[in-house]
């Protein structure tokens, strides 16, 4: 009652936020139940999708693929987040220890229970732009999944001040150093997606 009559739009509903949703005991049931009230409300798939936002990191628990896979079947997404392509990249931009080919081992399970894009923030770290190194470590990852399986990668850049205590660190790149990385990745037969 307090948003425009116009502005009253559903445009997706996300499992996502400040944790890992995937961390819930009852994440298959969460799924299905916010797949069931979206039928009830007659909400399409297609005007509303569901989508998950993940680190991907507990994509080898049964319990988060049978998630994952019901929100497959039901015509929902994954927006599964690759930041970086090495130990050290991952541990610096997401602060946790992940292996890349474990990253890449979830990465390629989850695309094969749910459609899904890679969701990639891209930055200048003390000024520097990400080295070649960087990007092609990440894409080695990518890669490592199975791009053929892959909707595609969803590419930005930092969109509002980071709450981490590397913020100052952190600056935003230019859309032409954003396009140059996402060009770097279509030539992997991606579909890439930019927003600044």
């Amino acid at each position: 009652r307090h948003v425009p009559e116009g502005a009253r739009v559903i445009r997706d509903i996300a499992f996502s936020g400040n944790g890992e949703a995937t961390s819930a005991e009852v994440f298959p049931e969460a799924v299905a139940l916010v797949l069931r009230l979206r039928d009830e409300f007659g909400l399409s798939s297609q005007a509303v999708p569901v989508r998950l936002i993940t680190n991907g990191s507990l994509l080898a628990q049964g319990h988060v693929q049978e998630g994952v896979r019901r929100l497959g079947e039901a015509g929902g997404e994954v927006w599964f987040k690759v930041d970086g392509g090495s130990v050290e990249a991952i541990e610096r931009i997401n602060g946790v220890r992940l292996e890349p080919a474990a990253v890449a081992r979830n990465l390629a399970r989850c695309a094969e229970l749910c459609p899904t894009w890679v969701q990639t923030c891209m930055f200048r770290w003390d000024g520097a732009l990400p080295t070649d190194t960087d990007i092609d470590a990440w894409l080695a990852v990518l890669e490592a999944a199975g791009t053929e399986r892959l909707r595609g990668v969803l590419l930005y850049g930092v969109a509002r001040p980071s709450m981490q205590a590397e913020a100052p660190r952190i600056s935003t790149l230019t859309v032409d150093e954003l396009e140059a990385i996402a060009e770097r990745a279509r030539k992997k037969g991606l579909t890439v997606r930019v927003s600044p």
